[in-house]
């Protein structure tokens, strides 16, 4: 096996040489390593020393990289598992070239966190991470961290995936991002509330190609009700832009006042706050001291997500503008006009034309432009 030296952060390690002529150039080495993922180990990063867990578990280690990192830029000790021999040489050969003092494990996760158990877990799997939460949550004292990487069965795109790994119906809205993390999130809180746990967000985010949790684990039955009380159904006119949100374990049937069609149901899936906002403050203010090669982007990816609201499901306000066959304006006049109407709106991490407002429908056309004729006659 090749190897070249890279760097993220202030970490120097090895990595398979992989074939950049190729369409997906990580798929073309032994082990896996996606430089595309380095905003996502730049914000673990930065979060953890603010957390401050006693120990951490990088759960499928591959190259090794997340774990050398954070024993290296973080100073916490480290366990990182694989269970492919040649990962586990690679992870090897890194932590001694690196000097630190990190456990490496030739264990399956799932078994390995049936024996022991971690203040922090990161999984980080390739593809979905469902088969892992399980054992993720019995291995995990206080912190659970979940990447995934199979956006098309969250988001909607592969319906049948979708419904078979997460228990939930997604859909492929115009906020399929947001639905995809949502339906992650409430599916790890159902899994953890089987334990008598509960789950608080502290930043949870998606980018173009993956989904990401941070989580802390709360202990107890009440903890786990009030997880629970958080999740919910987004009900989606498949005819015009009307939604609505119901907090319940089952769904309801209802109708869409606009159009009389029946709401399709999205979820169950996590409808509260995807952040402490607190949490994120601090974050913010120490990532200009930090190295990170995606500082920049982390930094407008905090600065979005401190300012967004909290409530679940966003207008693509250029949809919207098609719909009502008009230009566009600037996103910052649409909400001044939705805020000056007396609703909160905000921006959202989730897309660039993306508005987070619950103001009605009739608003929100008012803001972008006007409503549709056909719609004022009372139908879509």
């Amino acid at each position: 096996m090749d190897l070249t030296e890279a760097t993220e952060g202030r970490t120097t390690f090895l990595v398979p040489v992989q074939d950049d002529t190729t369409q997906f150039p990580p798929g073309s080495a032994p082990i896996f390593f996606n430089r595309r993922m380095e905003l996502n180990r730049d914000a673990t990063v930065l979060l953890l020393p603010l957390l401050g867990p006693s120990d951490y578990l990088d759960a499928m280690g591959a190259t090794g990289i997340r774990g050398l990192r954070v024993a290296n830029e973080c100073g916490i000790p480290v366990t990182i598992s694989d269970r492919d021999p040649m990962a586990i040489e690679l992870i090897t050969k890194n932590v001694e070239r690196s000097g630190l003092p990190v456990t490496v494990v030739h264990r399956d996760v799932n078994a390995l966190l049936s024996e022991q158990s971690f203040d922090a877990v990161d999984l980080d799997p390739f593809g979905t991470p469902a088969p892992f939460v399980d054992a993720g949550v019995k291995g995990t004292r206080r912190f659970l961290f979940v990447t995934a990487t199979d956006t098309a069965p969250l988001c909607g795109a592969h319906l049948k995936a979708g419904i078979r790994r997460y228990s939930a119906v997604p859909m492929n809205t115009e906020y399929h991002s947001e639905v995809g993390l949502r339906i992650l999130l409430g599916f790890v809180v159902r899994q953890t509330a089987r334990y008598d746990r509960g789950v608080e967000p502290i930043f949870c985010y998606a980018r173009e190609h993956f989904a990401r949790l941070h989580l802390r684990l709360l202990r107890g039955p009440q903890a786990a009700d009030a997880s629970l009380k958080q999740t919910g159904y987004i009900h989606q006119c498949r005819k015009c832009p009307y939604r609505e949100t119901e907090a319940t374990i089952l769904s309801s049937s209802r109708t869409c006042p606009h159009c009389g069609e029946p709401l399709q149901p999205i979820g169950p899936l996590w409808i509260g706050d995807l952040h402490n906002r607190a949490i994120l403050a601090d974050m913010r203010a120490r990532a200009d001291s930090v190295s990170a090669g995606s500082k920049k982007e982390l930094v407008k990816l905090l600065d979005c997500c401190m300012e967004e609201l909290p409530f679940p499901g966003f207008y693509d306000y250029h949809v919207i503008a098609k719909r009502l066959v008009c230009s566009p304006p600037e996103i910052t006049t649409v909400l001044s006009r939705i805020t000056a109407a007396g609703y909160p709106a905000s921006r959202t991490h989730f897309s660039g034309y993306g508005i987070k407002t619950e103001a009605p429908l009739s608003v929100v056309y008012d803001a972008i432009g006007s409503r549709p004729q056909d719609e004022k006659k009372g139908s879509c």
